[in-house]
């Protein structure tokens, strides 16, 4: 994951997410819980190593080195989390609680990226994006359960994740890609990945 390049068209690691939402007493949104099942062809490539006890075992103990380097590059990227309160980004910080484990064939990245101050959801619409800007990584979400609520939001508030977009409207948004020069930017506030991403809105009647 830390060798992300320049805006590509396509992505090189696969990645299928399930998230939380976490509340305070006061039903602000203090943080969110990240969960990352890695394609196999990824997952293989970087557990190459670290069984270095031979027992056929990839113990978390084991993966230290491989999560701390996945954290150290996603620092960079504010950890792929990107959460806006009527468009505006709300700052992160350090992520915490951060966990590999590797079984059944496969990777899973846990962590969880709190915020700078607390975020409420009163203040309006909020939205939350998991991607990667330069597409380098795909992130989907598990369609079962992809997001939860952990704490209790404030009342007449929903949780509201949006489909999938289509292969024809990635089409789309793919062709018009094609005619940009690689220093292109969309002209919203978010980046080149943020096109592909599913959004999770979380929005209040009195927003």
């Amino acid at each position: 994951m830390a060798a992300a390049t320049p805006a590509l068209s396509h992505p090189h690691v696969w990645v299928t997410a399930s998230l939380d939402l976490v509340f305070n007493d006061q039903g602000q949104i203090t943080a969110v819980n990240h969960a990352w099942s890695f394609d196999p062809a990824y997952a293989e490539m970087a557990i190459d190593g670290l069984d270095t006890n031979n027992d056929g075992v990839y113990s978390p103990e084991e993966l230290v080195p491989l999560t701390t380097d996945n954290m150290t590059a996603l620092k960079d990227y504010d950890y792929f989390t990107v959460l806006r309160v009527k468009g505006e980004k709300q700052p992160v910080a350090g992520a915490v609680e951060e966990t590999q484990l590797y079984t059944d064939g496969k990777l899973t990245l846990y962590f969880q990226v709190p915020f700078k101050t607390p975020v409420d959801p009163k203040a309006g619409e909020v939205m939350l994006k998991v991607y990667d800007p330069e597409f380098f990584i795909d992130f989907q979400l598990f369609e079962d359960q992809p997001v939860t609520l952990v704490g209790s939001g404030p009342a007449g508030c929903k949780l509201d994740v949006k489909p999938v977009p289509t292969t024809g409207e990635l089409d789309q948004t793919r062709t018009m890609l094609s005619t940009k020069g690689r220093d292109w930017k969309p002209e919203t506030a978010e980046d080149f990945g943020a096109m592909f991403a599913r959004p999770i809105l979380y929005t209040c009647a009195s927003s």
